[in-house]
């Protein structure tokens, strides 16, 4: 192993020759935690986008000791086939990953307009890039996601596309009213100026969620968000993920988020935590009716069930529980 550059929290363990930060529009972040071979494949997709625009990419490695993943990357920006850095977030959690690598951003690119995001297991349409930053600016948005769309191992699992787990939150492409994931991602530099260091709230680093409580209190904020469906990233989807209790814990995990973000979002009002309670048992309450709705309009047992176990997650949420599906990555 080559020996890292120690910049605070975060190593550079490499950089593209003769990088030019002050001509970089836009910062692409790549975090990474094993999958060495899946991000390969990820910086391939990044290497052949069609854009005019100067880009680079921050990969984060957050496996700060076996490195597999900044391994597996650094050739590719010694050589020079993509322009940026690999970095190590010595902190584990994804919310550290995202942290070091938006604000390894703001100090080494001083004239980017948009940094994105990509996981290490998606891999992104031709256009994504231009199209994101395209619908930034066509429809004036701060903040602009896109759909993650889930590639399935076998054919006969694509009718899990529709469960709500996998399913993106919007179709039309648009101004829109919330965004919840940091999958497919475009935001503003003067987002992340506002919001400022740490973005990510580290409480949610295993249990995931940081990204939906940033872009709630973004929007919060006053920042307009917005949805580009001409922005794809295909994401791999593991076998493991369409098992039952997989299914069950990210559907409770969600209802968990939705509960701790809301939170934060009421902090301040009057009796804002009774009001969070009140609204989680009513959804509780009407939860099999809509479950019912779902079955009788899908004929899935599977989506039907959702809402059931999004609202069993917001009452938990308020005995302490906490799904941290991150804390164990081979089982996620």
């Amino acid at each position: 192993m080559k020996p890292l550059q120690k910049d605070g929290p975060v190593s550079i363990a490499g950089r593209s020759p003769g990088l030019v930060p002050e001509a970089v529009e836009a910062v692409v972040t790549v975090p990474t935690f094993r999958r060495p071979e899946q991000l390969l494949a990820t910086l391939e997709s990044l290497r052949q986008q069609e854009t005019t625009r100067r880009f680079a990419v921050i990969v984060m490695e957050n496996e700060a000791e076996a490195r597999e993943g900044a391994n597996a990357a650094l050739p590719l920006f010694e050589t020079g086939a993509l322009e940026g850095m690999v970095i190590i977030a010595h902190e584990r959690g994804n919310c550290s990953a995202y942290n070091a690598g938006w604000q390894t951003a703001v100090m080494h690119f001083p004239s980017f307009r948009y940094l994105l995001v990509i996981d290490d297991d998606e891999i992104a349409d031709r256009n994504w890039l231009e199209n994101m930053c395209a619908a930034s600016e066509k429809h004036e948005a701060d903040i602009v996601g896109g759909p993650q769309v889930p590639v399935f191992a076998s054919v006969e699992h694509a009718k899990w596309a529709e469960h709500p787990v996998f399913a993106p939150p919007h179709t039309k492409s648009g101004r829109v009213g919330a965004l919840f994931s940091s999958g497919n991602l475009l935001i503003g530099r003067h987002v992340l100026a506002t919001m400022g260091s740490p973005f990510l709230d580290l409480k949610f680093n295993f249990m995931g969620g940081g990204d939906s409580d940033f872009l709630s209190r973004t929007a919060q904020r006053g920042f307009k968000l917005a949805w580009c469906a001409e922005a794809p990233v295909h994401e791999a989807v593991p076998p493991r993920r369409l098992e039952a209790d997989w299914i069950r814990a990210r559907s409770l995990r969600n209802g968990v988020i939705s509960t701790l973000v809301e939170k934060k979002k009421r902090a301040g009002t009057p009796l804002a935590n009774i009001r969070v309670l009140v609204k989680s048992l009513a959804l509780l309450a009407a939860s099999p009716f809509r479950a019912l709705a779902r079955l009788a309009t899908t004929g899935s047992p599977a989506i039907g069930v959702y809402p059931i176990h999004v609202a069993l997650g917001r009452v938990l949420a308020e005995f302490g529980y906490a799904n941290e599906q991150y804390r164990q990555p081979e089982k996620n």
